[in-house]
């Protein structure tokens, strides 16, 4: 029988769950499928964005899954995100009136920053000039994390936090808020395990939620490069425990202190990924995963990194 989610407590005593759903890339009529398969699989965290250009269809079958008496609206934990050209103090709160219409929803359990960095809004989710180059916006994300706290004074968000942000940037939120961030979604996996993020983090109050947490399978394959799941080690713990690689992934990203979000399409991977709370890694296990970080990034937004804030600099 499945696991369901476990939650853990944000920083406003508000649970979260532990394991969730990634729903990037998923659209149209895919996307519900995949969201109704989670649902009654046991999934209780759904993740979406703006930029995604799927809300409208988790909204569907979020509605489907409470008109079946399946959940009610206060099972679940949704969450959205504020794209990067809807940064402008007048923007944000409009931006997350949108999501929440688009959604059918009246609040949202969690509204992130997708980006510390913002580009020219109006034009599209990524604006570029005439000759192809993305532009930027010279934002201060300070600013824009004010807007957000008045989504929380609204009550349009229960919780709001952030994504892709680094310590110093957290930092400067921090020396500046009124309200802390509950999370930092990042991308988070064996390959680049964030481990002093998540200390700062830790000791800050914020949780960190691991998108990527399987490195991005298609995007290695792609880039020529090898697979996570494909690593030795990997599938040598597999076996150990009689599980999948990327199951061991996930159970290594919970025990490091992170809420996982996979994605997928196929609803027995579905059902894989959420089944990692009936084992627990040991100690030399959890060593030998650690050794796979490598600083590895799958997601880094190169095309942004002239945008003021850009989060990762240094490595492109």
């Amino acid at each position: 029988m499945l696991k369901m989610a476990r939650t853990v407590t944000l920083n406003n005593g508000r649970p979260f769950p532990l394991l969730g759903l990634g729903t990037y890339e998923a659209r149209d009529d895919e996307a519900v499928q995949v969201v109704k398969d989670a649902i009654d699989l046991g999934y209780r965290h759904i993740d979406t964005a703006a930029v995604y250009e799927n809300e409208k269809a988790v909204g569907s079958a979020i509605q489907t899954k409470i008109q079946e008496g399946i959940i009610k609206r206060e099972d679940l934990f949704v969450t959205s995100k504020l794209w990067c050209t809807n940064t402008k103090k007048d923007l944000v709160v409009p931006a997350l009136k949108q999501s929440l219409s688009n959604l059918q929803l009246e609040y949202l359990d969690l509204y992130l920053i997708h980006w510390p960095f913002s580009l020219k809004d109006g034009a599209g989710f990524v604006p570029v000039d005439s000759e192809g180059k993305v532009q930027v916006a010279d934002i201060d994300y300070v600013d824009t994390w004010k807007e957000m706290e008045k989504c929380a004074e609204l009550g349009l968000a229960k919780s709001i936090g952030v994504s892709n942000f680094t310590i110093p940037q957290l930092t400067r939120v921090l020396e500046n808020a009124k309200i802390v961030p509950a999370t930092n979604q990042v991308e988070c996996h064996p390959f680049l395990n964030q481990k002093p993020l998540i200390g700062f983090c830790k000791e800050k109050g914020i949780l960190v939620t691991a998108y990527s947490p399987l490195a991005n399978p298609g995007k290695q394959v792609a880039a020529g490069k090898p697979k996570l799941l494909d690593h030795s080690v990997l599938k040598e713990t597999a076996a150990k425990y009689n599980k999948t690689a990327a199951q061991i992934c996930l159970r290594y990203l919970i025990q490091i202190g992170v809420n996982p979000i996979p994605k997928s399409a196929n609803k027995n991977r579905l059902a894989e990924n959420i089944n990692v709370f009936d084992f627990t890694l040991n100690d030399e296990d959890m060593r030998l995963l650690d050794d796979l970080n490598n600083n590895t990034r799958t997601c880094p937004f190169e095309k942004a990194v002239a945008a003021p804030h850009y989060p990762f600099a240094d490595e492109v």
